[in-house]
């Protein structure tokens, strides 16, 4: 290694290490304080202090780091709300325990996702009663609740027609039917928290209205409804649009389709698979023109081979193959079957597309999510709020986290070997 590079690395790793020093291994801290980090908003050089479990104090500093210093910032931790599964493991599953959602949450953590939520696809009714039960009694470990605050139901009450289902099995898809949503939420400990659904079936004017009463956030997702139809399900409170630009068939009206409504109702926050494989640059370019910076969240929509070696599987009764590139395909289908990577790569692709600033690709994977899903005690960097932290650096169009914090304790510390 040249020998200049080597001092360079090593000055930065004890630069490192002092900004980011206050902490046990243990994951404890002794005076809970991250010392001498940019704030990723505005760029202010700041400490930030909390104490159980929250943010008490932003404290500015006078000096700020010169040009030749290592950039640390700290920004709240990541939210994914559509995370399908991950390394192998999949949520609709009746053999998921707890050390192998320890192992999920563990590998999201080392990418700053601090909350994240796990989604169940289209299955029958006793699958997804089994596996919606079998994820409330593994949160009972309360470390893993903090970053699980609830569950996405996407599907099955979803169009059935091909493309527009994407790799959602047609022999699940159904109507809706609000008894067999009621079994669901309590066997789920009533931790669904979100429903993606089809507001042109049979039943779901009436199913929204429900859902709303019930404080579960309704998107609209894997649909084939006109303007009407949206506009109507916005009215009784549909606010969010499941990954707008999939779930979608490739050969649609240029003027009549499902897309263009939901772009333009205001009522509805999109969110967005960035991994450059599921929209196009102009795609995300048009959607953040439309939406701004503040009505847009990115998602991952990663599946159960993310994290995995490309290759022949078999997910959905049918041959899914990922590529060396990291697309996940179904080819029967000719369609993408969900994503493998993480939304870090959403944030990274957001700025390359659109020119947006680190700050706005960020809140699209923090303060956004925060608040169009409703939860009011994480996403922004603000005194009260809970210390979901991560201290990251950019550079060259690369996103890398150094430190994640969940509720005021370290989870994961590139500093530190396990």
């Amino acid at each position: 290694m040249n020998k200049k590079l080597s001092i360079f690395l090593f000055y930065n790793f004890l630069f490192l290490s002092a900004a980011l020093a206050h902490f046990q291994k243990d994951g404890t801290s002794t005076d809970n304080i991250l010392e001498d980090v940019i704030l990723y908003s505005d760029g202010q050089l700041i400490d930030l202090k909390f104490s159980n479990g929250k943010i008490s104090e932003i404290l500015p500093k006078k000096t700020q780091k010169g040009p030749n210093n290592f950039q640390i910032y700290v920004a709240p931790g990541l939210i994914d709300q559509q995370v399908n599964g991950y390394l192998s493991h999949s949520f609709v599953s009746n053999d998921l325990n707890k050390e192998k959602l320890n192992k999920i949450t563990q590998r999201l953590w080392e990418n700053g996702i601090t909350t994240f939520f796990p989604t169940l696809t289209s299955e029958s009714s006793q699958v997804l009663l089994q596996s919606f039960s079998n994820l409330d009694h593994i949160l009972g470990d309360t470390q893993l609740a903090q970053s699980i605050p609830g569950f996405h139901l996407e599907g099955p009450y979803i169009s059935s027609l091909d493309g527009f289902r994407g790799v959602h099995n047609p022999k699940h898809i159904r109507n809706p039917d609000w008894k067999e949503l009621k079994t669901w939420i309590k066997a789920s400990g009533n931790k669904i928290k979100i429903i993606t659904l089809a507001p042109e079936l049979d039943g779901s004017m009436e199913l929204i209205k429900k859902c709303v009463a019930h404080n579960i956030k309704v998107a609209l997702g894997h649909t084939t409804a006109n303007a009407e139809q949206i506009n109507e399900a916005v009215k009784l409170g549909a606010s969010l649009s499941t990954h707008l630009g999939n779930g979608c068939a490739n050969m649609i009206h240029r003027h009549y389709n499902p897309i263009w409504p939901q772009l333009s109702n205001d009522g509805l926050t999109i969110s967005v698979i960035a991994d450059g494989f599921h929209l196009t640059r102009d795609e995300i370019r048009t959607f953040f023109k439309v939406k701004g910076p503040t009505n847009i969240m990115l998602v991952s929509d990663i599946t159960r081979w993310g994290g995995m070696p490309s290759g022949k599987y078999r997910d959905f009764d049918k041959e899914i193959v990922v590529t060396t590139s990291g697309a996940i395909m179904m080819p029967s289908e000719n369609v993408l079957a969900g994503a493998s990577f993480l939304i870090t790569k959403g944030i990274e692709k957001m700025i390359e597309y659109t020119g947006c600033s680190l700050a706005e690709a960020i809140e699209m994977a923090t303060t956004n999510p925060a608040r169009a899903i409703g939860l009011n005690d994480r996403g922004t960097i603000t005194r009260g709020k809970r210390a979901d932290l991560i201290c990251f650096t950019y550079e060259k169009g690369k996103f890398e986290i150094i430190k994640t914090i969940v509720g005021g304790k370290v989870v994961f510390d590139k500093m530190i070997k396990p």
